[in-house]
């Protein structure tokens, strides 16, 4: 009986069996792209594996990329693995005191820098004598070229073999809760991971139909690495795109039109508020209740947004309001939550046509095993799980229980009828407010995240009389809220919300006020990590000196 196949081996057959299919489509800049079928992927690919083991590195040495999206972090990963390395992805935006520690942590002996946009910041952070390559879309460095290099090597012939308990990923988590921890991942673990993601997406998508997918969430972060550039490995007949620049994204979703599109809640919301931003949300609202116009309105959202030809949408990587969920299935959008984790390969939980509910992330996906523990917490078994710790046999012992089980740190529900689970905050985000009781921020802050004034916010109040929250105003209010109509209309909506939020809250829960934040909250002033979760301790942190003004104050609303 043969063997499954491993990653490297799917690779193989697309490009023996589709060698002239389009796989990536990189923008240039200027509007232009260039297009990649598996041919030109793979001869690019094989080119540089004989170059990484000229460098007669060590069996499994870790060879970091540090780089935005594009089509040579496909290359270069196909690379590191043909060479026999293992790859270790640096998110795009990391300082450069972080840059140093995931090299110097996972003892990379190479580093790929490619497409970046603050490279002068982060040049400090790369170890001097570690030897570099920049690829094709790189900032302008001192190193040698991709293209320099793949001119002048000949491709490294045959099919490649790499065990299946070889470690392929070392994932490094993006630090919401401290230092980043090495996550390893090997390949027998990731492609069955994969396929079966693959096989959930035809399920969606029909097993025939072709499929468009734009690359634009981290590619060092777990949930894009594996549905989008695992998956699409597996496959074989995904066509991926990237996103140039953030302002082009729009054109760039246009130019892809995806067939499924992934993303994370903060940019779900985002999308919206762009949407209110042309037109009200009351009168959107009105518009899709009305028989035949309601559709027309609803498409013509859709196309703005790139995604009338979205059979699939997923969100994923942190808790999503139910009612901006319910929002864009009224546009038309068959739109899903799931629940994965960089220890799980973010495999093990996903809506179903059949089992699905705002609010609620699904069923476990084929393999994956789940239960509640007597203190509230979901453990899980995935084909994805994680077989460790990099360097960190301490961490392996806390998080597995004596089954098996990975403890998630994260406190949920699961219907005794179908297994569907809510998600109802982080073990380690319960905090006491002085009434002695335990307060779940992740629920309340879903509450006062469904509004659309509302870009994002914060639940806290360790051992204060109540808990609060601070918000960060929608986009297109913040450059107007010093006006004082405009002020006073954001007043008047926060109390309501406030108010109305408190309604629905147990009586140790309630929030004495909410606080609109001094300035958004993002990944360059350090309160958001890569992925757009929020810091908790960094932001309670900067506020602490307020905090016992606003309590003094009595306020219901306030400003930071």
């Amino acid at each position: 009986m043969a063997a499954p196949k491993l990653m490297l081996d799917y690779v193989f057959d697309h490009e023996a069996s589709r060698p002239d299919f389009v796989f990536l489509t990189q923008p240039t800049g200027g509007g232009k792209t260039v297009d990649y079928t598996w041919r030109q992927v793979l001869d690019q690919s094989r080119r540089m594996a004989t170059h990484l083991k000229a460098q007669g590195f060590e069996p499994g040495a870790r060879i970091a990329i540090l780089s935005k999206n594009c089509a040579h972090f496909f290359m270069a990963e196909l690379a590191i693995w043909m060479a026999g390395g293992t790859t270790v992805a640096i998110f795009p935006t990391e300082t450069a005191q972080t840059v140093r520690y995931v090299l110097e942590h996972s003892g990379a002996s190479f580093l790929f820098v490619g497409k970046l946009d603050t490279w002068e910041a982060q040049k400090p952070g790369v170890p001097a004598g570690l030897p570099c390559v920049a690829f094709p879309l790189a900032p302008q460095t001192a190193y040698e070229s991709w293209d320099a290099i793949t001119a002048r090597t000949a491709p490294l012939e045959g099919r490649v073999q790499r065990a299946g308990t070889d470690i392929g990923i070392l994932a490094y988590t993006s630090g919401s809760t401290g230092e980043p921890k090495g996550v390893m991942h090997n390949f027998e673990r990731i492609t069955r991971a994969s396929e079966n993601m693959v096989e959930n997406v035809r399920g969606r998508i029909g097993a025939n139909s072709p499929n468009r997918i734009i690359s634009y969430l981290p590619l060092a972060h777990v949930f894009e690495r594996a549905w989008v550039q695992s998956a699409s490995l597996v496959a074989g007949s995904t066509h991926v795109f990237f996103a140039e620049t953030l302002d082009t994204f729009v054109q760039d979703l246009n130019r892809a039109k995806p067939v499924t599109f992934i993303s994370v809640p903060r940019l779900w919301h985002k999308f919206q508020q762009g949407v209110f931003a042309k037109m009200p949300a009351k009168k959107l609202d009105r518009l899709l209740g009305i028989p035949i116009l309601g559709r027309i309105v609803a498409r013509k959202v859709l196309k703005g947004l790139g995604l009338d030809q979205a059979l699939l949408a997923g969100s994923g990587s942190a808790p999503i309001p139910a009612e901006l969920i319910a929002w864009y299935r009224k546009l038309g959008l068959n739109m899903i939550e799931g629940y994965g984790m960089t220890e799980d390969f973010a495999y093990s939980f996903n809506s179903t046509p059949k089992i699905n509910a705002p609010g609620c992330v699904g069923v476990p996906l084929p393999g994956v095993q789940a239960r509640i523990s007597e203190e509230g917490e979901i453990l899980i078994k995935s084909p994805g799980q994680l077989v460790g710790y990099y360097k960190r046999p301490d961490l392996d012992a806390e998080v597995f229980t004596a089954d098996g089980y990975f403890r998630t740190g994260d406190r949920g529900e699961m219907r005794a009828s179908d297994g569907l689970l809510r998600i109802t905050g982080r073990v380690k985000e319960l905090f006491k407010t002085a009434k002695g009781k335990y307060v779940a921020p992740a629920p309340i802050e879903n509450r006062i995240n469904a509004h659309a004034m509302v870009e994002t916010c914060m639940v806290s109040g360790v051992g204060q009389p109540a808990a609060y929250a601070i918000v960060v105003l929608a986009e297109d209010i913040r450059p107007k809220q010093n006006d004082p109509a405009v002020r006073a209309e954001v007043q008047a909506e926060l109390t309501e919300l406030l108010k109305k939020v408190n309604s629905e809250l147990a009586d140790y829960e309630k929030l004495q006020m909410l606080v609109v934040a001094k300035e958004p909250w993002s990944i360059e002033n350090g309160c958001l990590t890569p992925t757009m979760k929020i810091k908790r301790a960094r932001i309670e942190t900067e506020v602490g000196p307020k905090v016992e003004t606003w309590y003094a104050s009595n306020g219901k609303v306030q400003w930071a």
